[in-house]
């Protein structure tokens, strides 16, 4: 998974790249995030000045995912090898100084948080995001 910053809407890209591997759920974790990231999904809400809500790519469910929300889960149509997809959200840091100020996330302040994949056998594979935006785990 790949966190893209960029105005006014951030983009998680997910990438699948192991044969015989099917992910069927992903859980993203902020709290500890290095930035004290939020999801800003709401106008007037936790976060910084622009908002944008939840909006899936393909084969990725619906969420509802309340504003100021550190945690979101989305469903996957069990994405296989070389499928790729994606969603775009908001996410804003909670610093008072910031590395460019509240309204956009760097890797340094995204690092430390994490993801977990849940493959369609039950099994969950973690990964935390490092100062590159990247969560990779190997099978």
């Amino acid at each position: 998974m790949t966190f893209v910053e960029s105005a006014p809407r951030d983009r998680f890209e997910i990438s699948h790249t192991a044969t015989g591997v099917f992910v069927s759920d992903i859980s993203i974790d902020l709290r500890r995030s290095s930035g004290a990231l939020i999801f800003d999904t709401a106008a007037g809400g936790a976060g910084v000045e622009v908002f944008q809500p939840f909006e899936a790519g393909a084969g990725v469910g619906d969420a509802q995912i309340a504003d100021g929300a550190d945690q979101l889960s989305i469903r996957l149509d069990a994405l296989s090898a070389g499928q790729r997809t994606g969603f775009t959200i908001d996410v804003d840091d909670q610093q008072a100084q910031s590395d460019l100020g509240q309204i956009r996330v760097t890797g340094a302040e995204i690092a430390g948080a994490r993801v977990i994949f849940t493959l369609v056998d039950g099994e969950t594979l973690e990964a935390e995001f490092d100062a590159q935006n990247r969560a990779k785990v190997c099978t």
